[in-house]
Formats: C-alpha cells, structure tokens, sequence
C-alpha cells in the first residue's frame, strides 16, 4: 500500500485553500492534512500536523512566506515547502531558494502539472516552474561571471596579460618580446603575480588561468 503524501495548505485566502484542496484529494496518494492562513498558523500546524510538504503563499499578512519557510526548513530540514506566487518576481524566486524552499510554480500552473510538482518534490527533486527556471540559469550564470572576475581583480592589466602568455607556456623572454618588456621588467611582474594568487610556480598560476577563464578578462 502507497503512503499517501501528507499535505498542508498555507494561504491568507480561503478560496485558493479550498480549490488547491479540492484539486489534490481528487489524487489517492495525497492527504491535505491541514490549512492554514498566516506563518503563525502554518508554524503551528508544522508542529502538530507532521505534514511532508508545505504548499505555501509567499506572500502571507505579517510574516512572509519566505521568511516562514525559512524558519521551518531550520526546524524541520526534513519537511518540503512548495512556494506559490501570483508573478514570476526574481527577487522573490532568489529569497525562496535561500530559504530552503524545495520548489517555486505560479498559481497560474494547471492542475495536473502541481500534481507532477508534488510528485516530484515528494520524491525528494527541487522544481521549479518553467517560467522562472530560465532566470535561474542566468543568475547562476552571472554569479560565476562574477566570481571569475574577481579572481584577477588584484592583478592590473599588464600583469593580466603577462599571466595570460605563462598559461599558454611562453619563457620570460618570450613573454618580454611578445610585449615589448624587458625580461627582468617580467621576471617582476611574474613574481608579482604569484604572490597576488597566492600560488607557488607557473604551472600553478597556469592552472589558476585556465581554471578562472582569463581569457575573457582581458581587454586589448
């Protein structure tokens, strides 16, 4: 016999409570075990209800939705909240995902796509709705943009091309003819760059080149 999935329902608006709840008992593997309409309520019902996902609103009166299931994903690491949102707002998505919220769907979604959201969530998978999760890749995307760049923010320009031609193998005398530098002027500016990347030799430096795409952070 399937353990059915034990469900609370968290929204300040009864109609969208009793409609989510309508819709989910229609499904033998699911239990709507409880509602509740603020963050105090939904804490409190956490506590004596058990519930394996929370459904909740994010936006909530008082406490929000985020800042309710941060402090249940705190207590209870175990438990899964779905946020519901009205708009795909990006902040709102980030703040969901900081809080520990194992999936993010907009009311708008259809019947059986939550039904398949629940699944997936009880199944132990993160989800979120189509029409956020292409925001997501762009601000993961743009966080290591970020966080190459910031690992050559200590070294000027030159040192940044002279660290490019050591990743691609040349000699100091090769690096002082390519940049018309003289080889001690190099010898200088390699060591300077070893220091600042707190690395030990070339190839290490090198690697840490290749590895940070420098590439990209050089400007002719």
């Amino acid at each position: 016999m399937t353990t059915k999935q034990r469900i609370l329902l968290v929204d300040d608006h009864e109609v969208v409570r009793l409609g989510l709840k309508s819709l989910l008992e229609r499904h033998p593997h699911f239990e709507v075990i409880g509602e509740a309409s603020s963050a105090r309520e939904a804490m409190e019902q956490v506590e004596n209800l058990d519930p394996d996902v929370i459904v909740m609103d994010i936006r909530l009166p008082g406490t929000s939705g985020i800042e309710a299931c941060e402090d249940i994903i705190r207590l209870h690491p175990e438990k899964k909240v779905i946020m519901l949102t009205s708009y795909a707002e990006d902040e709102m998505l980030f703040s969901a995902i900081r809080a520990g919220a194992s999936g993010y769907i907009l009311k708008q979604i259809g019947g059986e796509d939550l039904v398949r959201a629940l699944e997936a969530v009880g199944r132990g998978e993160a989800l979120l709705d189509p029409a956020v999760t292409q925001r997501v890749f762009q601000e993961v995307r743009k966080a290591v943009k970020e966080e190459e760049a910031s690992a050559f923010a200590h070294l000027s320009q030159q040192e940044k091309h002279v660290l490019l031609l050591v990743s691609e193998g040349k000699t100091n005398r090769e690096i002082a003819r390519a940049l018309y530098l003289g080889e001690g002027t190099v010898r200088n500016y390699v060591s300077s760059i070893l220091s600042k990347l707190g690395v030990n030799n070339r190839a290490e430096a090198a690697a840490y080149a290749v590895e940070h795409n420098l590439k990209e952070y050089i400007h002719n």
